[in-house]
């Protein structure tokens, strides 16, 4: 599974709207077949700062990059932004999640 943590530096006159901007991307990636996730979260200590967290199967990635919604996300997304996105991705002999052993609940 290639997992991957991107994070997205919003300008502030477009934070609170984030997520109806991303919307039709965020909808159109968790749709296509091979994909596992595709969550948006925001900083509680930083209102202009959203992670995304991805993964997908291994030959399903590059099938998402090439995707008509990620060249227009490539379009519409980036006026929002201050900075370039960060990103951390690997591939990770895993098929999902795991528990958190150390905070098993009963």
């Amino acid at each position: 599974m290639i997992v991957i943590t991107a994070k997205f530096r919003v300008k502030a006159e477009s934070a609170d709207r984030w997520t109806e901007i991303t919307r039709s991307f965020t909808e159109a990636t968790r749709a296509e077949p091979g994909n596992h996730w595709f969550d948006w979260s925001r900083s509680v200590d930083d209102p202009q700062e959203f992670v995304l967290l991805e993964a997908f199967d291994d030959d399903a990635a590059g099938a998402h990059v090439n995707s008509d919604h990620f060249r227009q996300a490539q379009t519409d997304l980036p006026p929002h932004l201050e900075q370039t996105p960060q990103i951390i991705n690997g591939v990770l002999d895993i098929d999902g999640w795991s528990e958190l052993g150390e905070m098993q609940v009963d």
